[in-house]
C-alpha cells in the first residue's frame, strides 16, 4: 500500500479510536510499535495492507477456531444472508437458532437441557448470575453472595466484574461491585505455600487425605471448602474457569483441583457456574473442559469459539431445575426479565451451526490429539531455557513465564515491558502472540500444521534468547 495512505489511516485511527486494554498513550507513541492494519486472512494466517502475512498465535484473541476464511463457514453465513440476517428473539424464533440449541444440547454435559442466548462472554455470565440468583428467590432462600477465586476472569461487565479476581482489571472499580467471597487460586509456580512441585492426586476425592504428599498441602482448595462451608446458606453460586484461568496468564490447575471444586459446591448445595468462554469447542483437547474431570455444572458458559471467531453469540445452558423454577402464572412475573437486541442473531447461529458440524464430521478432536502431543514436546524443549521460569499448557492453550533468573523465579522489573517488547519483535519475524504482563500468551487454532506450531515456539526462543 502507498506509504501515503498507510499514514493517513494510523493517523485517523489515533486521532479517533480508543482501544480495549490498551494504554492509549503507548499507541499514540508507537510503543513498543507501530500500529499493525490488518487487510485480510486466510487459515492460519493474518496479512497486513503491506501484503505481509503474520502467523495468528492467539486465534484473534482466543475466538478463531477453524483458521480464517473456513469455506464452509463462509458458505453457511453467506447463504443465511440471503434468508435473513436479523429478527428479534423475543416472540419470534428462527431455524437456525432452533438448530444450535439441539446440538448444543447433545455435547453438553447431559444434566443440562435449556439454552439461553446472548451476545458475548461477559453476558453469559450475567446471565448465569442472574439466573441463580433469582432462582434462590423463588426458593425462599436469601442468597445474595457469590464466590470466585483470585486471578479469575469472567468479563468486563459489572456482575462479571463482581466474580472477576484479577486487580489490574477490576480494582478501580471496586465500589460499584457486589459482594462476592474469593479463595486464592490455584497458581502453582508462586503458590506462598509451596515447598515443592504440587501433584495433586488424579482421583482427589478429599485432598485433607494427601496433605502431606502436597507441597503447599493443598491450601487453595482448603480455602474454598472453608469459605463456602461457613457461608454456603448466604452463596447463589460459584464460579469457575476449568482446568485455567487464561486471562491471569495460562494458570492451569492442579489436576484433581476442578473436581473437588464441583465437589465442594454440591456438598453445601451451592450452583456451579462454569465459565467455558475460553476452554469450549475443543481448545483443551475435549469438547468442554469439564469433561476432563467429569464435572456436571448447573450452568455453563460459552462464547469466544462458538462461531469459529467469525460473529459474536453467547450461550448460557443450564439445567431443567432451574429453568423449571421460572415458570408460573403470567402475573406472578418469575419471567426471566434480560434480553438483548441481537440475541440469538441468524447469521452468528449460522456459523456456530457450521462450526459444529465441522467439528464433528471432521473429526476435529480426534486428529487434534498428535499436535497436542507435538505441541508439549515442543514446550518441553523450551522449558529449559534460562530466561523461561514457568510453561503452563492445557491443550492448544500455553503461558510461557519468563523470568530474570530461573533458579529464584525473580521477575524483570514490569516498567521495561519485557513480555510487550518479545511480542513487537516476534510480529517483525512474522509471528502475532500477546503478553500478559512476562508471561507470553499462546492461543492456537484447532487446525493449526505441527510446522506452524515448530515456528511459533522457536520464535519466541530466539526472541527470549535476545533478553
Amino acid at each position: 500500500m502507498d506509504n501515503k495512505i498507510k499514514t493517513k489511516l494510523i493517523k485517523s485511527d489515533k486521532n479517533n479510536i480508543w482501544h480495549p486494554f490498551t494504554q492509549m498513550a503507548d499507541w499514540i507513541n508507537n510503543d513498543p510499535c507501530e500500529p499493525l492494519i490488518i487487510d485480510k486472512a486466510k487459515g492460519s494466517y493474518l496479512y497486513d495492507i503491506d501484503g505481509k502475512k503474520y502467523l495468528d498465535g492467539i486465534s484473534s484473541l482466543w475466538v478463531n477456531l477453524l483458521g480464517h476464511r473456513n469455506p464452509k463457514i463462509d458458505k453457511a453465513i453467506k447463504k443465511q444472508i440471503d434468508k435473513v440476517s436479523h429478527t428479534t428473539f423475543l416472540g419470534l424464533t428462527h431455524s437456525p437458532a432452533i438448530m444450535l440449541a439441539e446440538k448444543l444440547i447433545s455435547i453438553l454435559p447431559k444434566n443440562l437441557k435449556k439454552i439461553f442466548y446472548s451476545d458475548n462472554g461477559s453476558t453469559a455470565v450475567e446471565v448465569a448470575i442472574k439466573m441463580a440468583y433469582q432462582y434462590w428467590q423463588f426458593k425462599g432462600e436469601k442468597r445474595r453472595f457469590f464466590f470466585s477465586l483470585k486471578n479469575a476472569y469472567h468479563g468486563d461487565t459489572i456482575g462479571a466484574v463482581s466474580v472477576g479476581g484479577v486487580d489490574s482489571f477490576h480494582s478501580s472499580f471496586k465500589s460499584l461491585l457486589f459482594k462476592s467471597y474469593f479463595a486464592m487460586s490455584p497458581y502453582c509456580y508462586r503458590c506462598a505455600y509451596r515447598k515443592k512441585e504440587i501433584t495433586f492426586p488424579l482421583n482427589a476425592k478429599d485432598f485433607r487425605d494427601h496433605n502431606s504428599k502436597v507441597g503447599c498441602k493443598g491450601e487453595c482448595i482448603r480455602q474454598v471448602k472453608d469459605i463456602i462451608s461457613k457461608n454456603h446458606k448466604t452463596i447463589a453460586a460459584a464460579i469457575i474457569e476449568p482446568l485455567n484461568q487464561a486471562a491471569s496468564g495460562m494458570l492451569v490447575m492442579p489436576k484433581g483441583y476442578l473436581k473437588e471444586y464441583a465437589n465442594i459446591c454440591k456438598r453445601y448445595d451451592v450452583l456451579l457456574i462454569c465459565d467455558e468462554v475460553a476452554t469450549g469447542f475443543g481448545r483443551t483437547g475435549k469438547m468442554f473442559a469439564v469433561e476432563h474431570e467429569d464435572v456436571n455444572p448447573d450452568f455453563m458458559c460459552l462464547s469466544k469459539g462458538i462461531t469459529g471467531g467469525y460473529l459474536p453469540l453467547a450461550v448460557t445452558a443450564t439445567t431443567d431445575e432451574i429453568y423449571n423454577a421460572f415458570l408460573g402464572k403470567y402475573e406472578e412475573f418469575k419471567t426471566f426479565f434480560h434480553g438483548h437486541s441481537y440475541t440469538a442473531n441468524p447469521l452468528a447461529c449460522a456459523a456456530a451451526n457450521a462450526t459444529l458440524d465441522i467439528l464433528k464430521k471432521d473429526n476435529i478432536l480426534i486428529k487434534l490429539q498428535p499436535k497436542i502431543k507435538y505441541l508439549e514436546k515442543e514446550l518441553a524443549h523450551l522449558s529449559k531455557h534460562k530466561k523461561v521460569g514457568n510453561i503452563r499448557h492445557c491443550g492448544l492453550m500455553v503461558g510461557i513465564e519468563i523470568v530474570e533468573d530461573k533458579k529464584t523465579s525473580k521477575s524483570y522489573d514490569y516498567k521495561l515491558k519485557l513480555g510487550a517488547r518479545v511480542c513487537t519483535s516476534m510480529r517483525n519475524k512474522g509471528v502475532i502472540i500477546r503478553n500478559l504482563g512476562d508471561t507470553l500468551v499462546l492461543f492456537l487454532p484447532l487446525t493449526i500444521t505441527k510446522k506452524e506450531i515448530s515456528k511459533i515456539v522457536t520464535t519466541v526462543k530466539e526472541e527470549i534468547s535476545c533478553l
